[in-house]
């Protein structure tokens, strides 16, 4: 279904000075003295676009080097917000930003931050109030006030992103925001199997997607080409079928303690991680490394090419239950959150009776480590319960069977949401079987309705995958990425409701300044007016 092509490693594009370039809004207010004059603030535009954004008169706030991060005492969920909210903003001012716990009445210049708010703001969403005097950020829970700071972010100058000290001032335009998300589920996965990407680079791509309130992060770590993550039970998965990839290249795997330090990472940054071992197909790197795995028992060699379905476990031999066993057992251990992602598609080599049997034995298996098996699609088709989750790639009619089973879908149709899809037939980089997919393909489609007769209610949200049989570093899944994932983020998280590429377009455009600071290697794709 899929095939490699030849393409250029892209240069990363270098750090610019630009202007910041915003959409214009009044403020009509008192300024000091009295007087009635009116403050004009350029407002920037915000992605995702938030549920309500109100202009407040008046000046704007302005850090100094006096601005303080002001938290509750003993409110960890605040703390742990202020500390990134201030890490985020020290390298580009200089400023000291100390986070206090003594917040004085009548002192100004301050940025708050309070635990609290409305119900609707849910467990994610927060409350942003900036004025003259003060900025206010109020969330129910840490992950709350962590988005609620990633808008502040945007609120600030681009330069802000820059990674060294950038002169003034530092202002942000008086504002009223309420804002929480439409989906629970905001997800990008990234194949780290076709071509291993190395934990820094998986950590910049955390960081990027943190930027955009991405709440999930789906690690595709085992297919036909390398296994990417140590089982002590299996060594040789990855000392073996960790040791190639696409091509022929080195390859590579994460160590237990790697694994952990990036689950961390991304939890730090309020972004669970989804591990995915694909099975009963595209298991190539499984069955090289273990002859026994295979029903002749014999060992298949390494693959390093890109086609699939010619791969399967072996289903009647106890040993294969014994090996998903160990592998999940271990898996699960350093898994905090409640998935375990099984694959399951592209089975071709494996028979739909033996497929059933597979899936059914598994899903057994995954609970009973204490997770829920998550899996493409064509889980769908087996005995599955409730408890599990489909993802959508292809086939609306598996999505509507899913759903008639009482499982939730993630939603990943492959025209819209694949973002190794090609832009267009010039792009470099990606693959095409699905069809070119640009910047407005990406953005116009609606995760609840995609799909007909698939009931809202049973939708988690979208997720964005990124094979990466042509992406050999980070700067090329930075240029398939962005700016396709800014979109499919805001889709998951702004209300449907006056959403339009017309409307988005402009706002994306203002994201250009800030990966520029970034050295974001972004596609300047020519639908969008690049500052």
């Amino acid at each position: 279904m899929k095939s490699s092509a030849a393409h250029p490693r892209l240069p990363r594009r270098g750090v610019a000075a630009v202007a910041v370039v915003a959409l214009a809004v009044t403020l009509a207010g008192a300024v000091p003295g009295g007087a009635a004059d009116a403050a004009t603030t350029a407002i920037p535009a915000l992605v995702p676009q938030p549920v309500s954004v109100k202009a407040a008169p008046g000046p704007p706030f302005t850090l100094t080097k006096a601005t303080r991060i002001v938290v509750p005492r003993h409110s960890a969920a605040a703390q742990s917000a202020a500390k990134a909210l201030a890490a985020l903003l020290r390298p580009s001012t200089g400023y000291p930003l100390p986070v206090v716990t003594d917040h004085k009445p009548g002192r100004h210049h301050d940025v708050r931050l309070e635990v609290g708010g409305p119900r609707e703001l849910g467990a994610e969403g927060y409350r942003l109030d900036v004025a003259a005097g003060d900025v206010v950020l109020t969330g129910r829970t840490a992950a709350g006030l962590f988005h609620g700071g990633q808008t502040l972010r945007q609120l600030l100058p681009p330069r802000v992103e820059a990674s060294t000290v950038q002169p003034g001032p530092w202002t942000i335009p008086g504002v009223h925001i309420t804002d929480h998300p439409r989906f629970a589920w905001r997800g990008a996965m990234l194949d780290v199997s076709r071509h291993f990407f190395d934990p820094g680079e998986v950590r910049r791509y955390i960081d990027l997607l943190a930027m955009y309130k991405v709440n999930v992060l789906h690690l595709h770590l085992a297919d036909d080409q390398g296994w990417r993550i140590q089982i002590d039970s299996w060594p040789r998965l990855t000392t073996y079928g960790g040791s190639t990839e696409v091509g022929g290249g080195p390859g590579g795997y994460y160590t237990k303690e790697q694994y952990k330090a990036l689950v961390k990472y991304a939890q730090d940054r309020h972004i669970m991680v989804v591990p995915e071992i694909d099975m009963p197909g595209h298991t190539n790197a499984a069955l090289a490394s273990y002859a026994e795995l295979n029903c002749d028992g014999v060992a298949p060699p390494l693959y390093t090419g890109t086609s699939v379905g010619f791969s399967s476990l072996c289903i009647d031999k106890e040993l294969t239950y014994t090996f998903v066993d160990d592998v999940v057992r271990e898996l699960a251990a350093m898994t905090p959150g409640p998935y375990i992602h099984l694959g399951g598609d592209e089975a071709h080599s494996t028979p739909h009776e033996d497929y059933v049997r597979f899936v059914d034995r598994v899903e057994g298996i995954v609970s009973s480590h204490g997770k829920r098996m998550l899996g493409w699609e064509e889980i769908s088709g087996a005995n599955v319960s409730p408890r599990s989750v489909a993802q959508f790639w292809d086939t609306p009619a598996e999505a509507r069977q899913a759903a008639g089973k009482g499982m939730q879908v993630v939603m990943s149709p492959a025209q819209k949401a694949y973002i190794d899809m090609k832009y267009d037939e010039n792009t470099p980089l990606g693959l095409s079987w699905a069809g070119y997919t640009n910047v407005q393909d990406a953005y116009e489609w609606d995760p609840a309705t995609f799909v007909s007769g698939l009931p809202e209610e049973s939708i988690l949200g979208p997720e964005a995958p990124l094979w990466s049989e042509t992406l050999e570093n980070i700067d090329h899944v930075e240029f398939m990425a962005f700016p396709r994932m800014a979109g499919i983020a805001e889709i998951g998280w702004s209300p449907a409701e006056g959403r339009s590429w017309q409307e988005y377009r402009p706002r994306l455009a203002q994201q250009g300044p800030r990966w520029d600071q970034l050295s974001v290697n972004y596609y300047r794709s020519p639908e969008v007016a690049w500052p």
